[in-house]
């Protein structure tokens, strides 16, 4: 009979662990060479520390205070925190629990109109108690519990990357608005001078009131962009010391967008492996795909019964005289497991099987995502680095084009009204360029943070 149940003991354990290790693998085959042929370095943009990344001093503190101080990347830490906590706990469930107990009572007892009888107990114990890892279970428990930590770890690096690129982002975004109103203010200063130059004209004779007017028409519509674009800069300024965890500042420190900046017509991105083992977001799918893995061994385990042992040793007497001469021990072992559960414990495991199907095909999914986004990232950066190239050359262009109109206006072989329609597209260019290498900040931005690159500081 002990023969038999050692040999149902050691096909139950082999079919537990099989039972696990047959659930079906993540595809996730990585292209040898991604089709635009950037990959093909081991350099990548990504591993580059994000202080060494963005030149800017100010940025780089601004990028310091946010993942310091800003409140959802203090909620992430805490959360690490828990499931860490969680996770100790599950690493000393193997452990035999031992409790200990100091007491005395005193019954009374009195039957059928019988003498009253006395029952005194004094009791110093001390119990083991055991539950032992026969199927599994709780080895299972203590993967999944760590897989559950370790992707909040993850979660937490991908937060910081996050917060980094909106961190830049946003401050791209204000030194654009900033250049913007410079521009305006300066255009402002130049149509003020028109303006009062035709007035001059007009009322000497020179030119027709058409002139004049539309020399107002251009000075107030610059005039009327400035409060627009004021109260945008405030709501960029909060915008960013609402990510930094910080009230409103009136005039928040930061640098200058320069207009004749040329950023790089490429960058290294790496090779297509090293984004899986780079960005957070898929090591954290990852990591999730294995807790369900674990969840699927725990509901395997669960339906096969359990051994428990309890051992309890101590001193147990009437009185506290002689007290310790009364040792008391006691020894409890049993199996125990449902008989009948109407299936409850497989469908429980089929499900657990389910959800793990779906763990994987969020991590394939991830995956291709993540791959996705590199190349909308490289396209974006290409497309919008083309373009920065090409406003810069209509800007300069227009400069010229306002030098020569206003040459041939003063030789009289050209109306004012050219003039004046010159300056206007000279400043839509400079406002172009400026929103174009904003833009081209913003594509690299999203480029870097798609390699995964910002959160391993």
């Amino acid at each position: 009979m002990r023969i038999i149940w050692i040999i149902t003991f050691i096909v139950a354990l082999l079919t537990s662990c099989s039972g696990v290790k047959n659930l079906t693998k993540a595809n996730v085959d990585v292209p040898a060479q991604y089709s635009n042929g950037e990959w093909n370095d081991s350099a990548s943009i990504a591993d580059m520390q994000w202080w060494k990344y963005y030149a800017d001093s100010i940025l780089c503190d601004i990028i310091g205070h946010t993942l310091k101080n800003n409140r959802d990347i203090l909620k992430a830490a805490s959360r690490v925190e828990e499931l860490r906590r969680l996770y100790d706990v599950e690493k000393v469930n193997l452990l035999p629990t031992i409790s200990g107990v100091v007491g005395g009572d005193h019954e009374t007892n009195k039957y059928h109109g019988g003498k009253i009888k006395k029952d005194p107990e004094t009791d110093l114990k001390v119990s083991l108690n055991w539950e032992i890892n026969l199927w599994g279970e709780m080895t299972w428990a203590r993967r999944q519990n760590a897989s559950q930590y370790l992707a909040s770890v993850e979660d937490l690096r991908a937060m910081q990357m996050t917060l980094i690129a909106e961190a830049a982002t946003a401050y791209f975004r204000l030194l654009a608005l900033d250049n913007e109103l410079a521009i305006v203010k300066q255009t402002l200063i130049t149509r003020s001078e028109a303006l009062n130059q035709a007035k001059l004209r007009f009322e000497g004779g020179l030119t027709s009131e058409t002139v004049y007017q539309q020399a107002k028409v251009e000075y107030s519509s610059t005039a009327s962009l400035v409060p627009s674009l004021e109260r945008q800069i405030t709501v960029a300024q909060n915008a960013l010391t609402l990510l930094m965890g910080e009230y409103p500042i009136e005039n928040l420190k930061r640098g200058k967008l320069f207009l004749n900046v040329k950023l790089p017509e490429s960058l290294p991105i790496g090779i297509p492996s090293q984004l899986l083992e780079r960005r957070p977001d898929l090591r954290a799918s990852e990591q999730r795909l294995a807790a369900a893995m674990a969840n699927v061994g725990v509901n395997y385990a669960n339906r096969f019964p359990s051994l428990k042992i309890n051992l309890a040793a101590g001193f147990e007497n009437d009185g506290l005289t002689k007290f310790f001469e009364s040792p008391f021990t006691y020894v409890l072992g049993n199996i125990g497991g449902t008989i009948f559960d109407f299936g409850r414990k497989k469908r429980k495991y089929e499900a657990s099987i389910a959800a793990y199907d779906q763990a994987r095909y969020d991590y394939e999914q991830s995956v291709l995502t993540a791959f996705t986004e590199v190349s909308n990232a490289v396209t974006a950066y290409q497309s919008v680095h083309k373009s920065t190239i090409l406003k810069m050359d209509l800007r300069d262009a227009t400069a010229k084009y306002v030098q020569l109109a206003q040459l041939q206006y003063r030789a009289g072989s050209l109306n004012y009204l050219d003039v004046l329609d010159a300056q206007r597209r000279y400043f839509e260019a400079q406002i172009g360029v400026s929103n174009a290498l904003r833009d081209e900040y913003f594509s690299l931005i999203n480029l870097y943070k798609s390699l995964g690159g910002g959160w391993n500081i």
